[in-house]
């Protein structure tokens, strides 16, 4: 196998997405036109053109990055790596001097073991090249490169992808104000897909924190694209690229633009959603995140224990995402939440779905519920599960 180059008509993608959320990802691919979607061990492999690609920045709400494959190319060791990195693309148009660039590395080849390593022979390789052909180099940059490289190593074949966003997809924008141990937006998207509440029943998180979970679920069920803020479009790594169209990149981002909407796809009203939060400071920072996020008129958020949850008549779906002793409060302080926790809901919750993520399976328990669904989910390295409860 040579050099294989993708033209804009046929980009070779892939979504890296939270570990358990890999089905969902892929169906939210499809439904956004991706072809030949794949999932994988926490991404998805995924075929588009350029206006597809530009469209995932946008509307895309489950993946960290979304990778365009540039060059894939036999690698059994780092000379493979060397010649075939110099010979991956036009560098003179992907990668000039005056630009800077960061080399991220999964995966192994012989001899080339460690990331730190593999990356450092891809920067070797490109800083080469520019040396014999315009007598200077680009600069290394962590933090904000011109162009974001990401090689991946397995199987014999070396692929080298380049990041269309710049950062990760998973920050919004809309929250300055987190809590102690926050959701990442991506991931709580995820877990909203995976229960599949729609908008038409109400939706309640009696332990909202900083209200990522409520937030997510409003901006899914009124059409709000994760890539538009306040003032439109983010910024995106893309829109510098060789390639870019600036007039389809608009067309994409009108396109997207005009999915908000202030009730459902029908035209019926979203049902109420709920947040209950304890803290006073942290539930100034809900309300302050839900105001970012431009869904604060949908979002009923109210200072309160969680043992004085009071539902709607109208069952519907519960949230929750509860301290499990890793980072806020301590397993043994935590058990008499939990059993409050269950005892509020048979009481009162009846005909309600809870979903609910733990991190800790004897917290759980205490809840004295029966789980109906257990999906495994990696919140920032805690392994959980994301539980689903019929409350009857």
């Amino acid at each position: 196998m040579g050099i294989t180059e993708p033209g804009g008509d046929s980009i070779e993608g892939i979504a890296v997405v939270p570990p358990g959320l890999e089905a969902p990802a892929a169906e939210e691919l499809i439904a956004l036109g991706c072809r030949a979607v794949a999932p994988l061990r926490r991404a998805v492999r995924f075929r588009s053109d350029l206006a597809g690609y530009y469209r995932l920045h946008l509307q895309a709400r489950l993946p960290f990055r979304l990778l365009r494959q540039l060059a894939s190319f036999p690698c059994h060791g780092r000379d493979d790596l060397y010649d075939g990195v110099q010979r991956a693309v036009d560098w003179a148009t992907w990668l000039p001097p005056s630009a800077s660039f960061r080399v991220d590395v999964s995966g192994t080849a012989p001899g080339l073991n460690h990331s730190h390593y593999s990356a450092l022979q891809v920067k070797n390789a490109l800083v080469d090249l520019q040396r014999q052909q315009w007598g200077q180099r680009s600069s290394i940059d962590l933090e904000a490169p011109d162009i974001s490289l990401h090689l991946h190593l397995g199987g014999g074949l070396a692929s080298l992808s380049v990041d269309g966003s710049g950062s990760s997809l998973h920050r919004r924008g809309y929250r300055a104000a987190v809590g102690l141990a926050p959701l990442k937006e991506n991931l709580a998207a995820g877990l909203i897909a995976l229960t599949g509440w729609d908008g038409r029943r109400p939706l309640a998180d009696p332990l909202c924190g900083s209200g990522t979970l409520l937030i997510e679920a409003v901006r899914m069920a009124l059409g709000r694209a994760p890539g538009l803020g306040p003032e439109g479009a983010r910024s995106f790594a893309l829109e510098r690229w060789p390639d870019a169209q600036s007039a389809l990149w608009q067309q994409e981002v009108r396109a997207a633009s005009a999915l908000a909407r202030s009730c459902l796809a029908d035209q019926q009203p979203l049902a109420p959603v709920l947040g209950l939060e304890q803290d006073p400071a942290v539930l100034a920072q809900a309300q302050a995140n839900a105001e970012a996020a431009g869904v604060a008129p949908w979002i009923r958020l109210s200072g309160g224990d969680c043992r004085d949850f009071i539902p709607p008549e109208q069952p519907g779906v519960l949230v929750c995402n509860p301290p499990y002793g890793e980072r806020l409060g301590h397993s043994d302080a935590l058990e008499g939440l939990y059993g409050d926790l269950g005892r509020m809901l048979k009481e009162r919750c009846s005909g309600w779905d809870l979903w609910l993520l733990s991190g800790n399976p004897e917290l759980t328990g205490a809840l004295k519920m029966k789980a109906s669904r257990r999906i495994p989910i990696s919140n920032g390295g805690i392994d959980c599960r994301w539980l689903h409860y019929a409350i009857r």
